[in-house]
């Protein structure tokens, strides 16, 4: 999984977002490294409710404009703790060394 579907998903875990909500939550659980254009978001978002991952909670018009809200899915959530397991064991293999990982790069 790429890390910005990763971050999208991650972001509808609490509940239904619209996609400016989800653009800013990706930049901040990220610190910054995920920002997502407007049209990469919505191309992402279309290609995830195609593959069952999210879908369309409900829209609202504000200001004359219609805010779309995206829900994630069952199988969305169980992709995205399937890469959360994968990432934190890939960490595992660095982190979880007994000495100093650096210590053999010199």
């Amino acid at each position: 999984m790429r890390e910005p579907t990763y971050y999208i998903l991650a972001a509808l875990l609490d509940g239904p977002m619209h996609g400016w909500a989800i653009i800013k939550h990706a930049a901040a659980a990220s610190h910054g490294r995920v920002t997502l254009a407007v049209g990469t978001l919505y191309g992402a978002l279309d290609r995830l409710a195609d593959e069952g991952r999210v879908s369309v909670d409900r829209e609202e018009t504000v200001q004359g404009r219609t805010r779309r809200y995206y829900r994630l899915t069952d199988p969305g959530r169980q992709a995205l703790l399937a890469e959360a397991a994968r990432l934190h064991h890939a960490a595992r293999v660095v982190t979880g060394r007994r000495s100093d990982p650096a210590a053999g790069l010199a």
